[in-house]
């Protein structure tokens, strides 16, 4: 009797590393593959033929690839070039511009943790965050997400400034332009997102990334931890670094993660959360993160969302009868602010668990 609980425990500890090995054999598989995105040229003058390819992007896995979409590449390349010349200053003229209670300025290595259940640190990127630039005069000028930006001293970095804000005024454009398409996706009037109330005064923020070292995703160290973006769209400039992973299906027992790569002149654009509310579940915010070998990256991520005054509730086209909201209706800068909350939650959470 003893002898044969002693076989059969062998029998199961085998069968159990084996078991662990053909998961870590999927897992490993499950990456390899690139993904197959939709391309959108935002030159084509038939909107409603654009329309429907973008609809077939947003069911699929809300992101997709935008080309002649008007943004230089000598806008672009200045923008890479400023944004390195920041990243390349010793860390304490970095420190100086450290990010504030409005979310502006720099962010160090290792300040963010979106995914602590499966990171054991913070990710591997440092940022910089320049949001709407609203004056001192203007009334709103104190609400959470507008507000004067935090620059870099102008002799140190002469015309960084300059650089970033001519960006953050084209990738806006670009937004907009892409949310008409959005609006005939979904049935609506093209100009519907493009009302004083939505996007006629927007929370845009344009974030400059560097990323250093090497992801091991078995230990839990990643570039940017798995995360699906709060707002409503997001575009992504790249160095051409290879790095950024989706998983279409967050709920799946074994994530399947896939690459999706750079496309000279292109930017990807993914969905956030907020679309993926607005749209009562049919339009999809997908899990993202970024893995890294060793090369240094850099990327800017540019977020738009409506003004703070906006309520985010079931469109008017994607409901029924037979298909009711989903989601309470909520105002932007509370969902945003709650977002932001939970998020900074967590990271405290973390940073007091693993550094006490």
């Amino acid at each position: 009797m003893k002898g044969s609980n002693a076989k059969d425990i062998l029998v199961n500890n085998s069968n159990k590393e084996m078991s662990e090995m053909q998961t870590k054999n999927q897992v490993e598989d499950s990456i390899i593959q690139e993904s197959l995105l939709t391309c959108i040229d935002l030159a084509n003058s038939d909107l409603h033929q654009s329309a429907l390819l973008l609809k077939k992007a947003c069911l699929d896995s809300g992101f997709f690839y935008v080309i002649n979409h008007g943004i230089s590449k000598e806008v672009t390349d200045k923008a890479f070039e400023q944004s390195k010349k920041f990243f390349a200053l010793p860390s304490e003229e970095k420190m100086k511009v450290l990010k504030n209670e409005k979310h502006r300025g720099y962010t160090p290595l290792y300040d963010q943790i979106p995914d602590p259940e499966n990171q054991v640190q913070g990710d591997h990127k440092e940022g910089y965050y320049i949001g709407s630039e609203v004056p001192r005069d203007d009334p709103q000028w104190d609400r959470p997400f507008y507000g004067l930006n935090t620059w870099p001293n102008p002799d140190v970095l002469p015309g960084w400034r300059e650089t970033m804000e001519e960006y953050h005024q084209e990738a806006l454009r670009v937004c907009k332009a892409i949310a008409k398409l959005l609006a005939l996706s979904l049935d609506l009037d093209a100009d519907y997102f493009d009302s004083p109330e939505m996007l006629g005064k927007p929370i845009s923020t344009l974030r400059l990334l560097h990323y250093e070292g090497i992801s091991d995703p078995s230990k839990g160290i990643y570039g940017t931890g798995a995360h699906s973006d709060y707002g409503m769209i997001t575009l992504l400039a790249t160095d051409g670094v290879m790095g950024l992973q989706i998983c279409k299906d967050r709920n799946a027992k074994l994530q399947k993660w896939e690459y999706v790569s750079s496309i000279e002149g292109a930017i990807v654009v993914n969905l956030g959360d907020m679309m993926e509310r607005w749209s009562n579940g049919l339009f999809r915010s997908t899990l993202h993160r970024v893995i890294l070998n060793g090369q240094s990256r850099y990327s800017i991520p540019f977020f738009v969302e409506p003004n703070h005054d906006c309520i985010i509730e079931c469109l008017p086209t994607c409901q029924s009868e037979n298909n009711l909201p989903k989601y309470p209706a909520i105002k932007c800068s509370a969902y945003l602010t709650q977002r932001y909350e939970e998020s900074h939650l967590k990271f405290s959470s973390y940073k007091k668990t693993n550094l006490s």
